[in-house]
């Protein structure tokens, strides 16, 4: 099997009741019965894994999509990333965060004008109030 396989394998034997999400690359990809149960709600192709497993998934792109679709079909769910495990709310501020971060190490304050500044520190203080 794959170590993907033998993650998800472990953390169904702890909590089958969760659907789990494994950030792969530019996917989120869920596997066996998780991906059968999305793959039927959702419409979701499956593909194989390997000749015993089946997986499906959505581009890292539409996660707000379905992070509000799952919310509001009740579906359990959490995000494994990077050998962490977040439930998705934790997930969704973690990325904002994160986005966060990124915009303002891209900024270039020797090049910014007075009202440039203070759209930034706008947008900012908008986002910033979201994680709360």
């Amino acid at each position: 099997m794959s170590k993907l396989y033998d993650i998800y394998k472990k953390l169904k034997n702890e909590n089958n009741e969760t659907i789990y999400l494994f950030k792969s690359g530019v996917f989120y990809i869920c596997l066996d019965d998780d991906a059968k149960i999305l793959s039927k709600i959702y419409n979701l192709k499956l593909t194989n894994l390997n000749v015993d497993i089946v997986k499906c998934g959505f581009p890292c792109s539409s996660f707000d999509k379905y992070y509000k679709l799952f919310v509001n079909d009740n579906i359990n769910f959490k995000i494994v990333e990077n050998n962490t495990i977040f439930d998705g709310a934790d997930y969704l501020q973690n990325k904002t965060l994160l986005s966060l971060l990124e915009k303002i190490n891209q900024v270039s304050v020797d090049n910014l004008s007075v009202s440039e500044a203070y759209r930034f520190i706008e947008e900012i203080q908008n986002i910033s109030s979201s994680l709360r």
